[in-house]
């Protein structure tokens, strides 16, 4: 791309240049934004450390040339390498919060931030909620969304990977929530102990077959934390294998398996399965008990 950096002065400039070229660059928006317009505001706001709302004031404000080549440099690599967003600033939003994201980390877009934001209900109804796990937790998000709804709960942020777990770490403290969330590295449930009145989890959930057709903007995202086998069920049957002897008496299992939920509901048929429905988009969600998941463990 040759640079217009002498051609382009004010704020409005930038968003009107990044959005005719993302328009003409077949970009795939997914990690945030789902249109070239979000994306060009998101782009050129955050670069300037300038709010993504209310912010009118600053459209005919000029940029230095350090601003101008920084945002130039930006929509080159979003074009020309296809790298998400959210990796080029560093961050990302989810249930309004900032969180900090790099390549160790998939991107937040887990519906399940709708979910928290409703405090579970009507599922969890008056029970009240002690402690919560986020199982194949990435950055983060899900358990400190989870704290932020949860203000007296303890929450436990478990991953495989160390890399994440580093992510997850700075996000507890730019949240400040060191006194109540803490990191545990695990496989699954391998280094869990106790129970938990909630466990969430968006665990990889990508088949074989989706994850060779994906995006290039996924293939920046860490394999660790899409694939799961032949039908993008390996860590969900884990799951639901352990997941009872850690949930308290009346416990709910949250659990993301995307586009796997077909392959879900077939293998698993006597399982009573509430498939959850988003207002915001979102899909292939279900929410068991720990009553019916030990219930259905003694018939098997």
């Amino acid at each position: 791309m040759t640079s217009p950096i002498d051609d382009l002065h004010t704020v409005r400039d930038y968003l009107r240049y990044a959005s005719t070229q993302f328009a003409a660059s077949g970009l795939y928006f997914g990690h945030g934004t789902d249109n070239v317009w979000d994306e060009a505001v998101q782009l050129v706001m955050r670069s300037l450390n300038l709010p993504l709302e209310n912010n009118t004031l600053f459209l005919d404000a000029r940029l230095v040339r350090e601003e101008r080549q920084l945002i130039l440099e930006r929509i080159n690599r979003r074009i020309t390498e296809r790298v998400p967003l959210a990796y080029l600033l560093g961050e990302a939003w989810f249930m309004g919060m900032p969180f900090h994201v790099d390549e160790r980390v998939l991107v937040p877009r887990s519906p399940l931030g709708e979910l928290l934001e409703n405090g579970l209900q009507p599922w969890l109804g008056d029970k009240s909620v002690s402690r919560v796990l986020d199982l194949c937790t990435g950055s983060g998000c899900i358990g400190i969304g989870a704290a932020s709804v949860f203000e007296d709960a303890l929450v436990d942020l478990a991953d495989i990977s160390v890399d994440a777990l580093e992510v997850a770490e700075s996000n507890i403290d730019l949240h400040e929530l060191g006194d109540r969330v803490q990191c545990i590295q695990s496989d699954v449930f391998s280094n869990i102990i106790g129970q938990y009145d909630v466990i969430l989890s968006n665990p990889p959930y990508v088949d074989a077959e989706d994850l060779a057709d994906m995006p290039d903007e996924y293939h920046h995202e860490p394999e660790l934390g899409l694939a799961a086998g032949s039908d993008g069920l390996d860590i969900a049957h884990r799951i639901l294998e352990k997941a009872a002897e850690h949930l308290t008496q009346d416990g709910l299992l949250i659990v993301e398996v995307g586009n796997s939920w077909g392959a879900m509901d077939d293998a698993y048929p006597d399982l009573p399965l509430t498939w959850l429905e988003f207002e915001n988009g979102g899909s292939g969600v279900f929410l068991v008990t720990a009553e019916a998941l030990r219930e259905w463990q003694k018939k098997a």
